[in-house]
């Protein structure tokens, strides 16, 4: 019985989390979102010039039954110019097609969040446009996205439905949002802004009205980085940040700091403002490259989860090996 309140507690938490009525996030929070910042923002789709693709698996509070996880798949990649030998060619044969801007990014990417008895299930499309200018890349992205939200809340989970009957049984809505983003990037360093949930999707559970749904918050992300490496040296350090807050003023920050060996090899430690300190390691070999957090929470989670959280991610890159002059006129 005791175990079944546990998880009432984290279903209620979890859905009250999407009504707002609590601190936290509403969106998924990852660790190793600098390996793959396309999760956090859709300018990034097509910045680099590569073709990207991430898998992501995040389970937290190892040991605990139902306790949250999600997992997601990422792609991304730039539309480029038209090569100098596709060109001849279509010289030669009198073809007529109009030429790739190289500024276009495309991206997608699906997702599964689980946090209890909730689960989310969707899908965004992103369009992203980049602009140089100088030593600088201006990069706009705007995605639209949508989901099935699932909620299966019951008497046995120990929750009061005198509180809110509209929490009780089972629920399954469709919703459709957009996101939008803005990223200044350099070889160096790069900053940008980001925000979800801009159509604030509404969750209708019941039979309530329009009045009494479960909004989601708009969410805003603010990254950034910067790299330092030494000239002529295999060693290299980078220090991130990431802030987030919604429309409630409900504020997160994470500060990490990595450190590469060949750009090959990569250690880190981040320290998040809601009490957790993450750990990460990663090695690439060729195009692929492998990364793993550890989180640890010092707050009330770490009572009833002594294992943390753990966060694996897998990851391709091509093309970069015929795009080497990333900073001229590469795409």
């Amino acid at each position: 019985m005791r175990k079944n309140k546990h998880i009432g507690i984290v279903a209620v938490m979890a859905l009250m989390g999407v009504a707002g009525a609590v601190k936290g996030q509403q969106q998924p929070l990852y660790s190793q979102y600098m390996l793959d910042p396309f999760l956090v923002n859709p300018a990034v789709a097509g910045a680099e010039g590569v073709t990207a693709v991430n898998l992501t698996a995040r389970q937290q509070w190892i040991g605990y039954s139902e306790a949250p996880s999600t997992y997601a798949l990422s792609a991304q990649t730039r539309i480029l110019k038209t090569s100098f030998r596709n060109r001849s060619r279509l010289i030669k044969t009198r073809v007529r097609r109009r030429r790739p801007s190289g500024r276009v990014g495309l991206g997608a990417f699906v997702f599964n969040d689980n946090n209890g008895r909730i689960h989310r299930t969707g899908f965004q499309a992103t369009y992203a446009y980049h602009i140089y200018m100088r030593d600088y890349q201006l990069s706009l992205g705007a995605s639209l996205t949508s989901f099935q939200f699932k909620a299966n809340v019951n008497a046995i989970d120990g929750y009061d439905q005198t509180n809110d009957p509209l929490l009780m049984g089972k629920t399954s809505k469709f919703a459709p949002d957009a996101n939008f983003g803005v990223l200044l990037s350099t070889q160096k360093y790069y900053v940008g802004f980001s925000a979800t949930s801009l159509f604030q999707s509404f969750i209708q559970f019941g039979g309530g009205s329009s009045e009494v749904a479960y909004r989601l918050l708009r969410q805003y992300y603010l990254v950034g980085g910067y790299r330092y490496q030494p000239y002529r040296s295999d060693f290299a350090i980078e220090p991130s940040f990431l802030l987030t807050t919604n429309e409630r003023f409900q504020f997160g920050a994470d500060l990490n700091i990595k450190g590469y060996y060949k750009n090959d090899y990569w250690a880190g430690v981040s320290i998040r403002s809601t009490g957790a300190v993450i750990t990460m390691v990663g090695v690439k070999y060729q195009q692929f490259y492998f990364g793993y957090a550890f989180d640890y929470n010092f707050t009330d989670v770490s009572t009833f989860s002594k294992a943390g959280s753990h966060e694996l991610m897998l990851g391709m890159k091509l093309g970069d090996s015929a795009r080497r002059y990333r900073w001229l006129n590469r795409f």
